[in-house]
């Protein structure tokens, strides 16, 4: 059964819809990337299932009950988490300070699963007191995953992780995506980076204008002639 799915979903921003009848699915366990050109909707249809978008059609079921609609605090509630792209830390406050803020709506002690976000990112025990603006932009997305997972959700969204890392941090992101999805969470991410992102993906959507392109197993789309020739240079 799937944790998440999206069923002919079509919404925008005032009266225009960016999209137009997309479904998605994700199973239990899986890592699913969504991909496509700027513009195809890829962000938006991830900000649909958090709540943050005008739906004029369309379901959005989590774990089969029905969340169409529901405000972000209440999706919080049901169990999904969700990093954007920009604007995910609190930057004045420390980085132990923006991982407590990720536990907000918890009612039980949370230290331990604070140890276990360090476990997960080792440099952000270093540097737990440190301002998170003095981080580099790598450690940033560390600490915006971070916080998310403060909640243990049912399942994680991720709005282009690796976007202007340089190419040891995207790495090391993807590894770590991978690793969290090891550990059991599933994961739905949108990314630029098609090559390494559905070399680590179970399956993977791609989105043009706004409605569903193409789908299948993440390897077997990065050996697609017509994949590669839109996103990998041909």
């Amino acid at each position: 059964m799937s944790i998440l799915e999206l069923t002919n979903v079509s919404g925008g921003y005032g009266e225009v819809d960016i999209l137009h009848g997309v479904s998605l699915q994700i199973a239990r366990g899986e890592l699913v990337v969504v991909i496509g050109p700027n513009g195809a909707g890829k962000s938006t249809a991830m900000k649909a299932v958090f709540g943050l978008l005008r739906l004029s059609g369309g379901t959005i079921n989590l774990d089969g009950e029905d969340i169409t609609g529901m405000e972000p605090a209440q999706v919080v509630r049901k169990g999904v988490c969700y990093v954007p792209q920009t604007n995910n830390v609190f930057p004045t406050l420390s980085v132990e300070e923006n991982l407590e803020m990720g536990a907000y709506i918890r009612e039980d002690d949370f230290r331990p699963r604070l140890q276990e976000i360090y476990q997960i990112f080792p440099p952000l025990r270093e540097k737990r007191k440190q301002k998170v603006g003095f981080l580099s932009g790598g450690q940033r997305q560390m600490v915006a995953m971070g916080k998310a997972l403060m909640l243990e959700p049912r399942i994680l969204l991720l709005d282009e992780p690796t976007a202007g890392l340089s190419p040891i941090y995207r790495n090391q992101i993807f590894d770590i995506v991978k690793d969290i999805n090891d550990s059991g969470i599933p994961i739905l991410m949108v990314e630029q980076n098609a090559k390494q992102s559905l070399a680590v993906a179970d399956r993977g959507y791609v989105l043009v204008d706004g409605q569903n392109r193409t789908d299948g197993n993440g390897l077997e789309l990065l050996a697609d002639p017509e994949i590669a020739e839109m996103f990998l240079g041909g």
